[in-house]
């Protein structure tokens, strides 16, 4: 709990997509007794049971590889111009009515702030998934080509030689240090674009001493809208329904991974994230639990000092309760006692932090102006609160830019101080009042450090089968595009004791980015313990829940060993030249390789194992589609049982779901309860996938019939309470589904014993964590949870009354089949991130849809 206050704290209201705070703020008043504080908590449902409708269009987009942009090229100086081509004008644009700019507006807005003078630069970072431009506007003082490539130079010496860089003269002379604005992630939280586009004006024409000191000695870097398609309809989500600020570990989006690249590129020091609406407006740094793999002594000193500016700033409006209905602004970390955590770097200034920002903050700006308000309220006022939450973000970001000018030189050595604890072994420093002097409050409650291991070995893969290598080179592209160093060993090597084979994948965590590394690889920690409420996901580990071998090396000596850096994944790409083929099913990119062998007809069969056996007449589309999908094949004498189709799923399923099914080349139609209600055509369907967005109950009479009389002659694959729920509803499998804290989530240790979990990982993810008991006749187990504590990291609480946690799921079935139905209660596809569970939903899907039973199993 915390032992200090500078103000009262404050209880939560929650309302869904919108938490208002009342009481108020006295900055550096006395330390006032009040009520526990309420934990401000996640924003929305804790379950998502939205059912997916985002066009086939949009995720091709996003699969697609990366587009050229006009960010990354050569270093050239500064400004950038460039005469952007106007957009269509779209009078549907949700923005206008909010008297705010358009999508449309801001490409002619860009060329008109260009022509301002020789300060603003614009350049094209990329497509949204709808295929809308990503801009990022720099704003700089001039520079030659020469100065500019001197900047990148210290840049780099900054990440690469830390050491050095402290030291060095000309970068505390001259580097101009970077920072980062970003708006408009969340599509309708809109008016964080609107406020950096009037400073960027304001700063492109500012003639003042401090405006000159700024630009001489700073970048200013503005994405100005990270969410184009959702800034147009009006939505949270980008065009393929996800919330692309929970998406930078698994970097899924074009627009995540266009932020990823900005922030590579430009390191910044100091980023602001824009988001809406909590009143009084809430400036991060956040409650515990304080993600364990930062620096964060450096980032709490850092961000708290630039928070009590924004604070400063934002109270100076002089907006009033009474007159305005805006409270006074609030920092969590000082104010609120849990519940808005930085733990997981899904987040934006989260994420930043691994890439040496050591002052980042989501910015809450007050007045909700979207969903039911957006529907309900007069223009007028919608107009009135937007304007304030306009001026709101701009003291923000106008405070943050004073800080910067006053603290660059302290900002960008700390950011250094972050690269050399990597690149040294260094250990971390827990914060306490001595080594974070100036932050009230600081208690034991925000202690999180962790061990960083020597070293994470990747094997290559099983050398004959090459089984588990897709996975090990996509999860080494993976750490590659996070700017994580990889080697690879050039002959077989010894390390603490193990012998690992020529080709292993080595991770030195003795290296800048440490934190990155180690946050991607590690396990994670079970904090069920620390908090009782979590803000999003609290366990993600890729080396669990990726598919591939990632063994951890606590100690030892890397001197010596024939390793290599690599700046990408070895093919995996292999086909016999002989014999008829066989393709393992335990990586999406094998169940996307057979789904377009299927598309052109060729004659697949179904092994028994759950594997895919390809005749030898077929080699020339097996090798087009090993190099397609970089998957090996292996020669096989097995002829393989029942034939397998092409299959045409229809899909209730939530946005991550069923991007994870496009991914694996599904063909997928989204379905609803609405969409059935309407008269749905089941005749192009052979199976069915249900997690979200349809209920038995709701639908029509006819609808009802038409979809009981498709499930009796096809079959079912039913994820979570919604697919229990029709299950039930529809009669199908005789099973009792129980239900977790819907609260919990992480990653839980498992037992695989079936056909549609074979090959899997023995863990999974869970999100509100279901499980099966009561089980009929004729019902299998194909996964259990692991006896003891299943969870391995994450936050997993027992209700009240003491059911619903973790030690009552033990040794409970997750998954069952039978009868043309699997059910899972885990969460395979989750935000398309745990790429190793993704085969079980597709063995399940053939599993269904090529048999009577599925009793076979296993």
């Amino acid at each position: 709990m915390r032992t200090t206050r500078t103000v009262p704290a404050r209880p939560v209201l929650i309302v869904t997509f919108t938490l208002a705070t009342a009481g108020s703020l006295l900055l550096g008043g006395p330390d006032a007794a009040g009520a526990e504080p309420k934990p401000v908590t996640r924003e929305g449902a804790a379950v998502d049971d939205r059912a997916a409708q985002a066009p086939a269009s949009a995720a091709r987009r996003a699969l697609a590889a990366p587009e050229e942009t006009s960010t990354g090229t050569a270093t050239r100086g500064y400004p950038r111009r460039q005469v952007l081509s106007p957009d269509p004008e779209n009078p549907g644009d949700t923005s206008l009515k909010l008297g705010l700019i358009p999508y449309h507006g801001i490409a002619p807005k860009l060329n008109a702030l260009q022509r301002l003078g020789d300060r603003v630069s614009v350049e094209v970072a990329g497509r949204s998934a709808g295929g809308h431009r990503l801009y990022l506007v720099t704003v700089t003082a001039p520079e030659t080509t020469r100065q500019a490539r001197a900047q990148e130079r210290m840049r780099e010496l900054i990440e690469n030689a830390p050491a050095t860089a402290a030291k060095s003269p000309e970068i505390k002379r001259g580097y101009k240090t970077p920072v980062f604005v970003n708006g408009n992630i969340h599509g309708n939280e809109w008016e964080g674009t609107d406020a950096a586009l009037k400073i960027v004006e304001q700063l492109a024409t500012a003639k003042d001493a401090k405006t000159r000191d700024l630009l001489a000695h700073s970048r200013l870097y503005f994405n100005i809208t990270a969410n184009p398609d959702g800034r147009i309809a009006g939505t949270r989500a980008n065009a393929n329904g996800f919330d692309l600020n929970r998406d930078f570990v698994t970097a899924s989006q074009p627009e995540t991974r266009a932020m990823r690249q900005i922030e590579l590129d430009k390191q910044p020091a100091v980023l602001l994230d824009l988001h809406g609406y909590v009143n009084g407006t809430l400036i991060e740094p956040t409650t515990p639990p304080h993600g364990e793999n930062y620096e964060y002594d450096l980032f709490l000193k850092n961000s708290y000092a630039n928070a009590l500016g924004m604070e400063s700033a934002v109270n100076s409006l002089d907006y009033t309760p009474a007159k305005d209905g805006v409270e006074p602004a609030q920092i969590p970390f000082r104010d609120q006692e849990e519940g808005w955590d930085d733990w997981p770097p899904i987040f934006t200034p989260q994420y930043a932090a691994f890439h040496g920002t050591v002052a980042a903050h989501t910015v809450e700006i007050p007045l909700a102006v979207n969903n039911e308000e957006y529907d309900e309220l007069p223009v007028p006022e919608l107009r009135r609160r937007s304007a304030v939450n306009t001026a709101v973000a701009g003291a923000a970001i106008r405070a943050t830019l004073n800080h910067v000018r006053e603290h660059r030189a302290s900002l960008v050595a700390d950011q250094i101080e972050v690269f050399r604890r990597g690149a040294a072994g260094a250990p971390q420093v827990p914060v306490s009042p001595e080594t974070v002097p100036g932050v009230p409050g600081i208690g034991p409650e925000d202690v999180y450090t962790t061990t960083f291991p020597r070293a994470y070995v990747i094997p290559p893969g099983d050398s004959r089968t090459q089984r588990s290598a897709p996975a090990a080179a996509r999860l080494v592209d993976h750490l590659l595009a996070n700017d994580v160093r990889v080697t690879r060993a050039t002959r077989p090597f010894r390390l603490a004791g193990r012998t690992y084979p020529e080709g292993s994948y080595v991770v030195d965590l003795h290296q800048p980015k440490r934190g990155m590394a180690n946050a991607l690889l590690a396990d994670g920690r079970d904090i069920s313990g620390k908090v009782s409420v979590m803000y999003d996901i609290s366990g993600w580990s890729l080396g669990r829940l990726w598919g591939a071998t990632v063994e951890r090396v606590p100690s030892g000596s890397l001197r010596g060993a024939p390793l290599r850096p690599v700046t990408g994944a070895a093919p995996v790409a292999r086909v016999p030249a002989h014999g008829d083929l066989l393709l393992r099913l335990t990586d999406p990119r094998e169940v996307a390789a057979l789904n377009s062998l299927l598309q052109q007809g060729v004659p697949v069969r179904r092994g028994l194992d759950g594997s895919a056996i390809v005749p030898a007449r077929a080699r020339r589309q097996a090798v087009s589609a090993a190099r397609t999908h970089d998957v090996s094949f292996a020669a096989t004498r097995l002829t393989g049982g029942t034939p397998l189709h092409r299959l045409r799923v229809a899909a209730a399923v939530t946005p991550g779901e069923l991007f994870a099914l496009r991914e694996m080349n599904f063909d997928v139609t989204p379905v609803s309860t609405a969409v059935l209600n309407a008269g749905f055509d089941w005749s192009g369907t052979d199976v069915l996938f249900v997690s979200a967005g349809l209920d038995h109950a709701a639908l029509t009479a006819p609808a009802r019939r038409a979809l009981d009389a498709f499930l009796d002659e096809h079959g079912l694959v039913g994820r979570g309470a919604t697919g229990a729920a029709l299950n039930a509803a529809a009669d199908r499998l005789a099973v009792k589904p129980v239900a977790g804290n819907t609260d919990a989530n992480g990653v839980v240790r498992t037992r695989n014993t079936g056909r549609v979990t074979h090959g899997a990982p023995a863990h999974a993810f869970v999100y509100a964590p279901l499980w099966f008991s009561d089980l009929g006749p004729g019902v299998r187990v194909e996964q259990s949870y692991a006896t003891g504590n299943p969870l391995v990291s994450g936050h997993w609480r027992p209700l009240r009354d003491g059911t619903g946690g973790p030690a009552a799921a033990a040794g409970q079935a997750s998954v069952v089949s039978g009868g043309r139905t699997v059910l899972f209660g885990t969460e395979p596809l989750f935000r398309d991130h745990p790429k190793g569970e993704f085969p079980q939903v597709a063995r399940a899907l053939f599993t269904v849809a090529h048999s009577g039973s599925v009793e076979e199993s296993g």
